[in-house]
């Protein structure tokens, strides 16, 4: 599914470099369920941003079902990333001016294609199986941070992405709420 081979970041400041990610090679096959442990700045979000076509290693490749993205344009990956990876961000980023279920529908608007399936449909199917089809019409300030992040979490399902990319999905929630977010996500 994906692969990161020899995976090097490396930032420039000033006349600094520092080196965030140092040689990362990992597999992911479809299925599999992992985490991603490590202290504060040891470059958990930069390898996330790589593996989510969000930022480009200095030194590696990036293998998506065997491809190397590594050549593609930005608009390649872009349109690879809203077909392939989902995000499930800490805070959320549900937002405020868009209903439960505008917010759901977003990831439509910025398809380059035409999905193969009822967006309405499909939405409508998330907001009941994540327990949220009676707060659509609300908006996020409306709603609980465990319904918040329920609706993130539909919102990164809605392309039906290969690969979800969640971080610190239970950070911001009590124990049950978090159990029931990570439920969810498997």
């Amino acid at each position: 599914m994906i692969s990161l081979i020899d995976i090097v970041k490396e930032y420039e400041v000033g006349q600094i470099t520092s080196q965030v990610l140092k040689g990362v090679t990992l597999d992911i096959q479809d299925g599999e369920f992992i985490g991603v442990l490590g202290v504060s700045g040891s470059g958990k979000s930069t390898l996330m941003h790589i593996m989510g076509l969000l930022d480009k290693p200095t030194r590696g490749k990036v293998l998506i079902d065997r491809r190397d993205v590594g050549g593609l344009s930005d608009d390649a990956l872009s349109s690879l990333r809203n077909e392939y990876v989902g995000f499930v961000f800490q805070q959320f980023n549900l937002i405020g001016k868009l209903t439960v279920l505008e917010n759901i529908l977003l990831p439509v608007l910025y398809a380059r294609k035409k999905p193969a399936f009822d967006p309405q449909r499909r939405a409508e199917e998330l907001l009941l199986r994540f327990g949220l089809l009676k707060r659509k019409d609300y908006f996020p300030n409306r709603i609980s941070g465990g319904e918040q992040q329920r609706a993130a979490i539909a919102r990164a399902l809605m392309m039906e992405p290969k690969l979800i990319l969640a971080d610190e999905p239970t950070g911001n929630l009590d124990s049950k709420t978090g159990s029931e977010i990570l439920s969810l996500l498997s």
